[in-house]
């Protein structure tokens, strides 16, 4: 004889008598769970200037910031240089040691792209140091002071240098503390880490290396996130819970940032070994490196979150034995109401094994208990795939569609107004989850969807425990939670309160987890990367379909109109869901337009050839605005004429030839021996401009060896015509000296030399941009470029 048939009345968790107070109870309280953990994200307010003095204020930190973001300030341009002078009568002021680390510099990584060559930069980078009473290391603070080209940098890093300087004045004004503090307020930050990189290698107070506080900001708004850490950082992250009065931050940021192709000053630092701890506040990304970043921009409260956490953190690794905080592991840690949670990362795979067991186990006493059968179980695991499918894909095309009716968008990291937006991709998860449940559940029955979602969960925990561990928190807890709910749920009476308790509380559990991730992935990602929150929104349904289930009407038992009512009721969320969706997005686009406040964003940048008199207009719009249009007329190939902008995809367009030099390029010395011909030649700007550049055509000689103001740097060449190149960032006004070593293969060896500023407005032919047209966040919006080629 087999097992008795499952009655369609049982085939759930739960069955509680008065389902719908049950169903308000519960959902009663993820709300609660879910407000508490949202809230504990807020920034905290900013106090006054007139606050303690042993305390940060953010009303004292604020006229730093109208003070270095008072107009842009690209490395070295003479507005930069009156931001360098400011910030060493402030550190001076607070009587600290200061000086200007004044070099030339390479960059960290390679990471503009420079023909296969190097990237360089003239440096001043502005050091400051306490000296500590009995030093167990040192303690680094670090921002960067310099800008983009077409912004003042008001949150990016104004923010970060203003943090320091009244984290400063805090530390100064108390009891020394017992390891020394370096406040390193780096130059070149935007144009290539140069002045990181330099510091780091090279600096005195750098050699025995310490502990590195990153401060950054990439948008306007947001709590601070501590994103990013130096590798084993388990007693690096107990030292943040407990010192920093606003902890907030993931061990699944630092496995997403390790996995983008993003750098920071930080990046310098990790690469010669220094210990450390990342933070930055990230929303409102659309102003990000454009003319909108502005002190007025500033919420003060992310300032206030700064300068909190990094005073805290600054005196605790002040106080404590830095010799002691290298661990052999990495933490898993997430932001819960009041503090961080942590455990040590060698428990992230048992934990998913152990959810996963608790979740074969739930399954088979699911079984046991007669509320599924081994079917019903295999095939709510498998429908359990779709919504994890099917719900990211939709907000992907949902975004796409935005785009479409709004192109300016694919401009920006974010948009202006992006919480219409949010919601609508939450609302589209919702929908896909309810109809998706709606639809299986007659059928498949309540607990075997659930404990097939659960499945999910715990071997996406698996997966995540070898892959990115520090993420696997985030589907093993609401896994293990769910299989204990589950179990509990399962050991009581059917119709009892605690089966509606216990699934409950699992649920809770994955609020608690999921929700804050959801709400960070927006302004961390970008709404052109939505469907990575869809996802984790539906990971928190499928976690949560014991407590769904409860708004649905009692699995089985209805006939004839009675079930036509009950399908017609399931189908309600998903129906209100999917409207929502639809709604919230109209009132995005009507809502978020773009004015002279708001302005679209575009790209333009001029190119001329001196030696042929022939110009261009060029953009990396791929659709490009009507603004925009007007300059370029098709998709054209630059890198042989400019090979220091690179070889991008571009539009381009014809344009009046500006009266402006090449940089000149002199030839100091030229000796060939053994073969090698060896030059000495000095490159030198005949304008202001924000970078120069010097390629080889390696079709006339192979480069050997390359000195740049005395500095070796690496020979890597690449295919093309100009395979090896050097970009020179900040150059001095007389210029660089370049020595070449080659093996030539022509008689003439052909150098093209180039160099960039910044500003459009003089050019011929040049329209200003009306009030509702702006910039875009790119280091070659507004760039005019002239180049020259020299046969030697």
């Amino acid at each position: 004889m087999g097992a008795p048939p499952t009655p369609a009345a049982d085939r759930a968790l739960t069955r509680p008598r008065r389902r719908p107070l049950a169903a308000l109870a519960a959902l009663v309280a993820l709300v609660a769970v879910g407000a508490g953990a949202l809230l504990d994200l807020r920034p905290p307010a900013p106090r006054p200037a007139d606050a303690p003095t042993d305390e940060f204020s953010a009303g004292r930190a604020y006229p730093h910031v109208t003070q270095v973001a008072g107009r842009p300030h690209v490395a070295g341009s003479p507005a930069n240089e009156e931001v360098r002078g400011y910030l060493e009568g402030a550190l001076r002021g607070l009587g600290l040691e200061t000086q200007v680390q004044d070099t030339v510099a390479e960059e960290a990584g390679q990471l503009s792209g420079a023909a296969g060559g190097a990237t360089l930069a003239r440096v001043r980078n502005v050091v400051a140091r306490l000296p500590g009473t009995a030093p167990t290391g040192t303690v680094f603070l670090v921002a960067h002071y310099d800008a983009v080209q077409t912004g003042p940098g008001g949150n990016d890093d104004a923010a970060g240098v203003a943090t320091i300087l009244e984290v400063a004045r805090a530390l100064t004004d108390g009891p020394a503390p017992r390891n020394d503090v370096v406040f390193v307020l780096t130059d070149a930050e935007e144009a290539c880490l140069c002045g990181a990189s330099t510091f780091a290698s090279e600096h005195p107070l750098a050699a025995d290396k310490g502990v590195v506080l990153n401060l950054e900001a990439r948008g306007r708004t947001g709590p601070v996130i501590m994103f990013e850490t130096s590798p084993e950082n388990a007693r690096l992250v107990e030292v943040f819970g407990r010192a920093a009065p606003h902890p907030v931050g993931t061990s699944f940021a630092v496995e997403v940032y390790r996995a983008l192709p993003n750098d920071t000053d930080f990046t310098a630092f990790l690469d010669e070994g220094f210990l450390g701890l990342n933070s930055a506040y990230l929303d409102g990304g659309a102003i990000y490196h454009t003319p909108l970043d502005t002190p007025a921009s500033m919420d003060q409260a992310s300032l206030q979150h700064h300068g909190d956490n990094t005073l805290g953190l600054a005196r605790e690794f002040g106080r404590i034995d830095l010799g002691d905080l290298r661990a052999n592991h990495d933490a898993t840690y997430f932001p819960v109401p009041g503090g961080l949670a942590r455990y040590p990362g060698w428990l992230v795979l048992p934990l998913a094994l152990l959810a996963l067991g608790g979740v074969v186990g739930l399954g088979w006493l699911a079984r046991r208990r007669h509320r599924v059968t081994t079917g019903r179980l295999a095939a709510g695991f498998g429908l359990a795939l779709v919504p994890i499918v099917v719900a990211p894909l939709g907000a992907q095309l949902l975004w796409a569609a935005i785009v479409a009716l709004r192109p300016g968008y694919a401009e920006l990291l974010d948009p202006y107004r992006p919480t219409w937006y949010r919601l609508a991709v939450l609302s589209l998860a919702a929908a896909v989850v309810f109809a998706w449940y709606a639809l299986s559940r007659r059928r498949i029955g309540p607990a075997a969807l659930a404990i097939g979602g659960l499945g999910w969960l715990a071997l996406l925990g698996v997966l995540l425990a070898f892959l990115a561990p520090g993420g696997a928190y985030l589907a093993t807890l609401p896994a293990l939670a769910g299989a204990l709910g589950g179990l509990v749920a399962l050991a009581t009476r059917l119709d009892g309160p605690v089966p509606v308790i216990a699934v409950t509380v699992a649920a809770a559990v994955a609020v608690l987890l999921l929700l804050p991730t959801v709400v960070l992935l927006f302004p961390a990602l970008g709404m052109a990367m939505g469907g990575v929150a869809a996802l984790f929104a539906v990971l928190l349904g499928l976690a949560a379909l014991p407590v769904i289930d409860l708004l649905h009407p009692q699995a089985g038992g209805q006939r004839g109109m009675m079930a036509l009512r009950a399908r017609r009721l399931g189908a309600l969320p998903a129906g209100a869901a999917a409207l929502a969706a639809v709604v919230l997005a109209g009132i995005g686009l009507a809502v978020d337009r773009f004015d002279a406040t708001h302005p679209a964003p575009t790209h333009l940048m001029y190119a001329l050839d001196a030696g042929t008199g022939q110009a261009r207009w060029l953009s990396h719009e791929s659709d490009p605005q009507p603004w925009t249009d007007e300059y370029v007329d098709g998709p054209v190939e630059v890198d042989d004429e400019f090979p220091g902008i690179g070889g991008d995809e571009l539009l381009g367009g014809p344009a009046q030839p500006a009266d402006l030099p090449a940089p000149r390029l002199d030839v100091l010395t030229d000796t060939t021996t053994a073969g090698e011909r060896t030059l000495t030649l000095r490159l030198t700007p005949q304008r202001q401009v924000r970078l120069t550049t010097l390629h080889v055509d390696t079709n006339t000689a192979d480069v050997r060896r390359v000195e740049v103001a005395g500095r070796p740097v690496p020979v890597e060449t690449r295919d093309g015509r100009w395979g090896f190149g050097v970009v020179f960032h900040a150059p001095p006004p007389d210029g660089i000296e370049v020595t070449l070593t080659v093996t030539p293969k022509t008689d003439r060896i052909a150098l093209r030399a180039m160099d960039a500023s910044d500003g459009l407005d003089t050019l011929p032919g040049f329209r200003p941009r009306p009030p509702d047209v702006g910039v875009a966040g790119s280091h070659s919006s507004e760039m005019l470029a002239v180049a020259r080629t020299y046969p030697l």
